[in-house]
């Protein structure tokens, strides 16, 4: 027989035999015919073996679910009654000519993952992700999870940004601070990348607008819903801006492609969950002043007027959803005492920063602002850090001999996906997670 074809190509090959490779997700023998239901990564389809066919109900006769096999057939209509009573072909089989096993499970199966739903605690869909994966829900995750990665790179593109990739093991922790995972580097230490801020605030000043989808390390003991220890991020930089306006915009454009993209090709994925797409409107800008007023006056929450925590985002998502009708909302002005030493401060306060949280569905999905840009303005920022300058000798450089205003942000990909598909937890996002006591599988 001549080349493999996938299950989603068979209408073309209706009344035609075909070759397809798969396997089987369900059996079901009914007198003398045995159905298999068949699913390739395209699609599903039944497969019916007659009884004229001994040969192939020999080698059937054991076949169960997860089998991989190749299978020869006849693609036929198969006809189905609608609701008026009158026959319809709506849908196809396969009827099986020539089965061979390609390979067979070995032992029980831990779970049936045949089933549309699989009722596990995380731990156990964890315990057995590589086998999990096969369930058609959970696949949906990570269909989605690749279309927002290519819907993001494109809208990027589309903007002028050039992809790069950024080192993951440097010499010295990004970001300074405890939450760095120091590793040993031949003979000496070294760590791997909190971020990619530097070297694409370093790419910036040359290429103008710059993006990467790259992998983040957090050494970071959470136990909670939305943290993991390693994650994809999605971050962009941009030059010559004339505010963080310009950041946010930029961001809000990128946010809204994904959105209406994911309406037009992920319908499927998004069923499964019963997951509403966001509306596309104007994204609400507050000052995080003003959302701590919020929160005290129609949720009677006080804060250390510095920060909100988890609770305070959740609220505020809950706020602005029922005020504005957004899933989203930039929060802004976070003050300088917790933000990194280049974020470039406030000109009506320099207690503040132009910097921004970007809140979808009340759990942060991105954090940007516009950055210091003047050598002499970042070094005494370093300096009322507590740091030291000639550590950040290479960083300094980019400033030292020009670069342009500019700013960008990181963009936590697994949470788009948590909060789109009101997932219990990150980690279900995330392909095979990390967290403080999971190195495995």
């Amino acid at each position: 027989m001549g080349k493999r074809i996938l299950i989603s190509e068979t209408p073309q090959y209706v009344g035609e035999v075909v070759k397809l490779s798969g396997w089987v997700s369900l059996r079901r023998d009914h007198g003398k015919l045995i159905f298999f239901e068949f699913c390739d990564r395209s699609e599903k389809v039944q497969l019916v073996i007659l009884p004229d066919k001994p040969e192939v109900i020999s080698i059937a006769k054991d076949i169960r679910s997860e089998y991989v096999i190749d299978v020869i057939g006849l693609v036929k209509e198969r006809p189905r009654k609608n609701e008026s009573g009158h026959i319809v072909a709506d849908n196809l089989e396969i009827e099986v000519m020539e089965l061979s096993i390609i390979s067979r499970p070995v032992g029980e199966l831990p779970i049936d993952v045949s089933q549309s739903e699989l009722h596990l605690n995380l731990e156990t869909l964890l315990n057995n992700r590589t086998f999990v994966l096969r369930n058609k829900k959970i696949r949906a995750i990570f269909s989605l999870y690749s279309l927002l990665l290519e819907t993001y790179a494109k809208a990027c593109r589309t903007r002028g940004f050039l992809e790069i990739k950024t080192p993951k093991i440097l010499s010295a922790a990004t970001e300074g601070g405890a939450n760095f995972f120091k590793i040993k580097y031949f003979d000496r230490e070294a760590y791997l990348a909190q971020s990619p801020q530097f070297y694409k605030q370093a790419a910036m000043s040359a290429f103008e607008r710059v993006f990467e989808i790259g992998t983040v390390f957090r050494a970071e003991p959470h136990f909670t819903t939305r943290h993991v220890n390693e994650y994809t991020g999605l971050d962009a930089e941009m030059g010559f801006i004339n505010s963080v306006d310009d950041v946010m915009m930029e961001l809000e454009g990128i946010i809204m492609e994904i959105v209406r993209e994911i309406d037009a090709r992920g319908k499927n994925e998004l069923e499964f969950y019963g997951a509403s797409i966001p509306k596309e409107i104007a994204i609400p800008k507050i000052r995080l002043s003003e959302a701590v007023e919020i929160l005290k006056k129609e949720y009677n929450k006080e804060t250390d007027g510095e920060d909100i925590d988890s609770e305070g985002e959740k609220m505020i998502g809950e706020y602005v959803l029922k005020t504005y009708g957004s899933d989203f909302v930039f929060l802004t002005h976070y003050p300088a005492a917790i933000r990194p030493f280049y974020s470039m401060p406030s000109k009506d306060n320099p207690e503040y920063t132009e910097t921004f949280d970007l809140l979808f569905r009340g759990i942060e999905i991105a954090s940007g602002g516009q950055r210091i840009h003047e050598y002499e303005m970042l070094i005494d920022s370093i300096r009322r850090k507590g740091l030291d300058p000639e550590q950040f000798k290479d960083y300094l450089d980019i400033f030292k001999y020009g670069a342009p205003p500019h700013g960008g942000w990181g963009l936590g990909s697994e949470r788009i996906i948590q909060k789109l598909l009101g997932l219990g937890s990150i980690k279900e996002a995330v392909l095979f997670p990390r967290d403080v006591k999971r190195l495995t599988p």
